[in-house]
């Protein structure tokens, strides 16, 4: 059964899953920082997904990208499966504008994260709602 790593469920705000992945929001409002997992057990890299998968899981990422860039204004997404700290596969896909926080450095490790508030996510909810596939399963909140 499908376990969200526990430093991913502290760091993050569920948003709701697409048909391969769960899609969370890192819980910083610095920037608009989504994070795809997919729901597979015991799957560290890319590579231990089957083909099929591996496909989806980047179909995902593509179509989430886009529909971030467009959301948000972005001059730059930053995709990334970085599993240093958190080893269960994960991709983040992080919209970046010129003037956000950290350009042109990465966002990660970059000062202390600003929570969302309640409206914030409420917003970004609202957002995605309206650029999601049909295909997305949104949790409640």
């Amino acid at each position: 059964m499908f376990e969200l790593d526990p430093q991913l469920a502290r760091d993050t705000l569920m948003l709701g899953d697409l048909p391969l992945s769960r899609l969370l929001l890192m819980n910083d409002a610095r920037y608009p920082w989504f994070i795809l997992v997919p729901r597979r057990e015991e799957v560290t890299e890319v590579f231990q997904l089957d083909a099929a998968d591996q496909a989806r899981l980047w179909g995902e990422v593509a179509m989430l990208a886009e529909k971030i860039k467009d959301t948000f204004g972005a001059q730059k997404m930053n995709i990334a499966s970085l599993g240093n700290m958190v080893p269960q596969m994960h991709v983040h896909v992080v919209a970046r504008r010129r003037d956000d926080a950290a350009w042109p450095a990465p966002v990660w490790g970059r000062g202390a994260a600003v929570p969302y508030d309640a409206g914030q996510v409420a917003s970004i909810r609202q957002k995605l709602k309206l650029v999601l596939t049909r295909d997305f399963t949104w949790s409640e909140a």
